[in-house]
């Protein structure tokens, strides 16, 4: 845990000795239902998608980050937020959440995909460089965060391919909706890892679902920001601990049925 950098095993290189590195693909949009414009909302002054994007930038394991929104015009205030940044965007089906992301990857050639989402600004990079490495080092089809993690850490990572054969195969409109729902309901069409870090610790939530939700980030942020740095679960947790009155700000949320019975972790695999 922690901020401690991770290098590529010998495992993670090309045929030219250069390392195997993921595309991530940051997806986000402002239409959400429970807490409206959650990923513009403000924290220490920037949009909290912007906030996510930053703290991707620290992982060792990805060499370049995509944007994915709707067509929608509200959704115009993300273009325009990451055109400045110079980071590049698509646009894509707001009902079609899956069309969208594999259009996204198609349409800038990615082979290997993290997947971020924007209302999950506590993302730890140090975890999504050690999912990508054992992604690659087993050889997978798609690769995710088990165990009991806090939610909010949520990271999966899959191949082109696999996407490809979702959006062509899923017709259930859960599995249109969320990304990786095919893979998880037909594990026997998928080569699948799971990387288990944490325990005990599915009580956590540090997702932007809720006002709640937002509330704590801010002032877990408030605590830990340090510009040009990044906190990481450890760092979070401390906190957490040495200040238990925080735990409180949205204890009362429900897990929203994180763990379902086939064992994958299928809360945060939504389109968004």
């Amino acid at each position: 845990m922690g901020s401690e950098s991770i290098k590529a095993p010998s495992y993670m290189t090309t045929k030219d000795d250069k390392p195997k590195k993921a595309t991530a693909i940051l997806q986000g949009r402002l239409g959400s239902t429970r807490l409206p414009g959650k990923v513009f909302l403000p924290l220490l002054g920037k949009p909290v998608m912007q906030r996510v994007y930053e703290r991707i930038l620290h992982c060792k394991n990805i060499d370049r980050i995509i944007v994915a929104t709707t067509t929608l015009e509200r959704d115009d205030r993300i273009v325009k937020l990451f055109d400045g940044l110079g980071v590049p965007v698509f646009r894509g089906s707001e009902p079609d959440p899956l069309d969208r992301y594999y259009r996204a990857a198609t349409h800038h050639g990615a082979e290997h995909i993290a997947r971020i989402m924007a209302d999950c600004p506590l993302v730890d990079p140090e975890v999504v460089d050690e999912v990508i490495e054992l992604y690659f080092n087993g050889g997978y089809d798609f690769c995710y965060l088990g165990g009991e993690y806090p939610t909010g850490l949520d990271t999966t990572v899959f191949s082109y391919g696999a996407l490809e054969k979702c959006w062509k195969e899923a017709r259930r409109i859960s599995e249109r909706e969320h990304i990786t729902f095919y893979m998880t309901n037909n594990p026997d069409l998928f080569n699948i890892g799971v990387y288990e870090k944490f325990k005990g610790l599915l009580h956590h939530r540090w997702v932007m679902d809720h006002k709640a939700d937002y509330n704590l980030v801010v002032e877990i942020y408030k605590a830990l920001y340090e510009p040009g740095k990044v906190f990481g679960t450890k760092e979070v947790l401390n906190l957490l601990e040495d200040q238990p009155q925080l735990f409180s700000i949205n204890a009362e949320i429900p897990r929203d049925g994180r763990i379902p019975e086939n064992g994958f972790s299928q809360r945060r695999s939504l389109g968004g």
